[in-house]
């Protein structure tokens, strides 16, 4: 049986969006990267909290999700973000670069086509920061026709807690007593 994917954005997920003052939480830790494309000379600067690392790393090792990337950042999230926190190698669901001034072009997040078409009828526990009512329905939709899944939608200002985090095993935990994972 497989288990259910993990998708995981980025940003207001692990990298949370300053406050009105321009402030993150003081967990995180700065770090500049350069983002494929992007001049050694025009760096990107992100914040980061190092205990991500160890709460992710706990999910992982239990073997009931299959982390996946599901970000803009695309396999920068690999080359980049990942090795600031001390995660494996994770594949990542290839995203466009849609020409868009809304991340919800149709009322619904820009990556959910995307995503729908990359899950097919696998079961998924998606971590976001930018859904919609219309992507609750989805998920509903999903669940209902037998593609178990969990939208978990952190407050972009204080990112991933760990909360977020056991909620994702139990959620998971359950799919593997039921026999659905896949």
């Amino acid at each position: 049986m497989r288990p259910p994917y993990l998708l995981l954005d980025i940003d207001g997920v692990l990298i949370p969006f300053p406050d009105e003052h321009g402030s993150t939480p003081a967990t995180h830790a700065c770090h500049d990267v350069v983002p494929a494309g992007r001049s050694a000379h025009n760096p990107v600067t992100v914040w980061l909290n190092p205990d991500h690392s160890r709460l992710l790393m706990d999910v992982i090792r239990t073997g009931l999700v299959a982390p996946v990337w599901c970000t803009s950042w695309r396999q920068d999230a690999t080359t980049l973000i990942g090795p600031l926190l001390g995660l494996p190698d994770l594949p990542y669901v290839d995203l466009p670069r849609p020409q868009i001034t809304t991340s919800h072009p149709n009322g619904y997040l820009w990556k959910r086509d995307h995503v729908d078409a990359w899950l097919g009828d696998a079961p998924a526990v998606w971590i976001d920061d930018d859904f919609t009512s219309l992507d609750h329905e989805w998920a509903a939709a999903r669940t209902i026709r037998g593609a178990a899944t969990l939208l978990i939608q952190p407050d972009p200002r204080a990112g991933l807690c760990a909360g977020h985090l056991a909620t994702v095993r139990a959620w998971a935990g359950r799919l593997v007593m039921l026999g659905e994972g896949g």
